[in-house]
């Protein structure tokens, strides 16, 4: 394999507006999110910049960073059109999606996101943790994985996506953490879809690649990253990078 980090990134946010940029420790979120993505060492990384001023920090920051200032739907939109300029010859193969507002993510967590991707026959590869709580398994914006892991296995099929606490009886559920490791041409023939009726209704867009038969599979980690939306979010990551050290 040979992976590509992209990270996309716009100054729009509803909760937190301007947070690719928001201080942490004296830099950026931006930065930080880099950092991390650097530490995984699994390629290169770059910026999907949706307004110069992300571009700036990314660069100040050493990293490329592309400009897409198109209103396109999502951020899995942003990556794919950045890689035509990052990478017009085709030389990565897997494009891992890492959004901008994870600045505590753990390497080891991001590298995991390529082992399902060990199966050739899986198109897009992603990332679940176990769910505390019942507080927690109806909570909307906690997404949900229907998936099975077999004994010590650590990737398993994603069969299917809710905001609902999903599946049904005994045992264990999973949180799935919104990181994507996608073949290239998978990444290329999804934003191509349109939306689908279950993407929709559930307003998860990984359904439609699901509803379009492409197969996704999630590897499991001890514990999730937490996206920064909010300003205690921003609290909270200073925090914790002030205990590590990682200013």
């Amino acid at each position: 394999m040979r992976p590509i980090v992209v990270i996309p990134a716009r100054m729009a946010a509803t909760r937190l507006p301007g947070k690719p940029l928001a201080d942490i420790l004296g830099r950026p979120m931006i930065a930080h999110v880099l950092d991390r993505a650097r530490e995984a060492g699994i390629g290169p990384v770059a910026v999907a910049a949706g307004e110069a001023e992300i571009a700036e920090a990314a660069r100040a920051a050493g990293a490329e960073a592309v400009m897409v200032t198109e209103d396109v739907p999502s951020g899995t939109d942003r990556v794919q059109r950045a890689m035509a300029s990052l990478d017009p010859e085709g030389r990565y193969d897997i494009v891992v999606n890492l959004q901008g507002d994870f600045p505590t993510i753990a390497p080891e967590t991001l590298r995991a996101v390529l082992e399902p991707l060990a199966d050739p026959s899986i198109d897009i590869g992603t990332l679940v943790c176990p769910i505390a709580d019942e507080e927690e398994a109806n909570t909307a914006s906690f997404v949900k994985c229907a998936c099975a892991f077999a004994g010590d296995a650590r990737v398993a099929p994603a069969l299917y996506f809710s905001r609902q606490p999903i599946p049904w009886g005994d045992g264990p559920r999973w949180h799935h953490i919104g990181v994507y490791a996608y073949r290239r041409a998978a990444l290329d023939r999804f934003v191509a879809l349109p939306a689908s009726p279950l993407e929709l209704r559930e307003k998860l867009e990984q359904l439609r690649a699901l509803e379009a038969g492409m197969r996704i599979a999630a590897a499991r980690v001890e514990h999730g990253p937490f996206g920064v939306d909010t300003p205690h979010d921003l609290e909270r990551a200073k925090s914790l990078l002030a205990s590590r050290g990682q200013a």
